[in-house]
């Protein structure tokens, strides 16, 4: 049994965190156990959490969604609090700063692990989780942290000096995050040649359990940077720190990742794979629609267009919330897709485009009549359901994992552009392990980008076979006798065996 011991013995104030008030009027103490999570404040982070946070206040669990005072804002912009709280009275909300000054773009990552701002971020997470001690008459203490696996510097020292267990969430791949915990030792080892791109593409032999999987140039994009450099030293130090935890949870199924899953229970005492989240969460929360977490506004045409288009005729695109294209970039693509001839419906957001401003009057008269012919793009789209309409036969795709895990389990084929994190590793799964989809492997060339569309879409049989048996898997894997519905029941059961000592 875990043991969480809190001392009470000094006075800190917390009015940097936001509750609603009709949240603090329902604090009373109570044997349901009071659970503490932190995401990375960055939307691919947020979303996965907020399922999880979702799942154990559904099951019985008090829960404190610490988000930054940026994306709370958003949150009461876009979603339905009241509604949200009348299905989940037990959950509720609090804000921290995400460190970064308020006249500077908030989300923006280097400015976000900047140590300055670790440090902010880390001294208002402390005064939380002490405030939560201090007054025990309005708020049980926490019996656990659960924080994102790169939250893990912010979040282990305070919950080490309380005694207060952290199960870190690490919302990669297991097999990114495997990678992730030998990134010191292939640095530190200079396995890596960096000198000589042409050697990039050598099978990579030096991670255990991965040999002959990925070539150098899957890895990282960080690893590119000198050693030293603010994200090697960042991701490097919050991996370290994550191996502390009592406990790893994954947004994978153990039919996708079982052997790289099997070498991560040789680091952490436990491992919970529990995913597809999002699919899981279906399945055990009735009504999951009116209660899901918005922090931008969908643009829900999309859906109404997609009814007028044939079976898996579309082409779906969507970069995710953080990728940026240079305004060459997007052209590219975008006469690649044009001149495909196929149905397209594509993810713009605002700001998509490196720099200020969009592309104004500078768009080719060809372009604008071949996206009005057969073609759609919206600033941002309900994406589990576009991929679950049947009008869309194929996914290009960041390779983001919540966009690769949603993709799965609706058997829908991708191409793959990835660019930033560990979207390198997620696409080489997806088009040599898995034989889901193509590797675009960085190029924009609307040449390129054309023949690639096509071989998606007029092969489709090609990876259908594969991606509908991994779809099934993915689904089996939510049901009562899955893997992760289990995996989530020892999740719960773990959670509950905690003794909170005050």
């Amino acid at each position: 049994m875990l043991t969480c011991k809190l001392s009470i013995n000094r006075c800190v104030e917390t009015n940097h965190c936001f509750i609603p008030l009709s949240s603090v009027l329902t604090m009373e103490k109570s044997t349901r156990p009071h659970i503490l999570v932190l995401p990375f404040p960055a939307e691919g982070h947020i979303k996965p959490m907020f399922n999880l946070a979702k799942l154990l206040s559904h099951r019985g669990h008090r829960i404190t969604f610490v988000n930054t005072h940026h994306n709370h804002n958003r949150l009461l912009q876009f979603t339905d609090l009241p509604s949200f709280h009348t299905q989940f009275p037990h959950f509720h909300f609090a804000s921290i700063t995400d460190g970064v000054p308020v006249d500077l773009p908030p989300n923006e990552f280097e400015l976000l692990i900047s140590p300055s701002s670790r440090s902010q971020v880390a001294k208002e997470f402390r005064d939380l989780l002490w405030g939560f001690v201090e007054k025990p008459r309005r708020w049980d203490p926490p019996c656990c942290i659960i924080a994102d696996g790169i939250m893990s510097t912010v979040s282990m020292n305070v919950a080490q000096e309380l005694g207060v267990p952290v199960i870190t969430f690490r919302t990669y791949s297991a097999t990114a995050t495997w990678v992730s915990i030998h990134l010191s030792k292939i640095i530190q080892e200079g396995l890596m040649d960096l000198q000589h791109p042409e050697d990039l593409d050598k099978v990579l032999t030096s991670i255990p359990g991965l040999e002959n999987s990925l070539r150098e140039c899957d890895l990282p994009p960080i690893l590119k940077l000198k050693p030293g450099s603010l994200f090697i030293d960042f991701y490097i130090k919050e991996t370290l720190t994550m191996t502390q935890a009592s406990g790893l949870i994954l947004n994978t199924f153990d039919q996708l990742e079982a052997p790289i899953i099997t070498k991560l229970t040789t680091i952490f005492p436990k491992v919970y794979t529990i995913g597809p989240l999002h699919t899981l969460t279906k399945t055990q929360i009735t009504n999951n629609n009116s209660s899901t977490l918005h922090l931008r506004k969908e643009d829900r045409r999309c859906i109404t267009w997609l009814d007028h288009q044939k079976a898996k005729s579309v082409l779906y695109v969507s970069f995710g919330t953080l990728v940026k294209l240079s305004h060459e970039q997007l052209l590219e693509f975008w006469h690649g897709l044009v001149n495909s001839l196929k149905p397209f419906l594509w993810v713009i957001r605002h700001d998509l485009i490196i720099g200020k401003g969009d592309l104004g009057n500078n768009v080719p008269m060809e372009l604008e009549l071949g996206t009005k012919e057969r073609g759609l793009m919206v600033d941002w789209a309900p994406q589990e359901k576009v991929l679950a309409h049947p009008s869309v036969g194929g996914f290009l795709t960041h390779s983001g994992w919540n966009s690769t895990l949603e993709c799965i389990t609706e058997g829908v084929p991708m191409l793959c552009w990835p660019l930033i994190a560990e979207q390198t590793i997620n696409s080489r799964c997806v088009s040599e392990q898995w034989g889901i989809g193509l590797n675009m492997n960085g190029t924009s060339d609307r040449l390129i980008v054309e023949k690639m569309v096509k071989n998606l879409m007029e092969n489709r049989i090609r990876f259908e076979n594969s991606a509908n048996e991994m779809s099934k898997k993915a689904r089996e894997s939510v049901q009562e006798t899955g893997s992760s519905f289990h995996n989530m029941e020892n999740l719960i059961k773990d959670i509950r065996s905690i003794k909170v000592m005050r």
